[in-house]
């Protein structure tokens, strides 16, 4: 490479590197505006409510417990 080629090649980065500042300046957001307001969270209580005795108690149907209906004396139901 000839000497011109040299300078050249330097002052295509000088202009490059001053149009990227001035570019990125415009397109990113500048600390000053990246400010926001957001909405203050109540605290949270540690102690609860106790739920409905009409929906959670000792006589009310557990919905985990397996049911069968009929009789299946079937060990192998998916044998030959």
């Amino acid at each position: 490479m000839k000497q011109k080629d040299f300078v050249l090649i330097i002052v295509v980065a000088f202009i490059g590197a001053i149009l990227s500042f001035f570019v990125s300046n415009k397109i990113f957001v500048t600390p000053a505006n990246r400010q926001q307001d957001v909405e203050v969270v109540d605290t949270i209580n540690p102690t609860f409510q106790l739920p409905s005795t009409k929906y959670f108690n000792s006589n009310s149907i557990d919905p985990t417990q397996s049911s069968q209906v009929g009789i299946n004396n079937n060990q192998n139901p998916f044998g030959d």
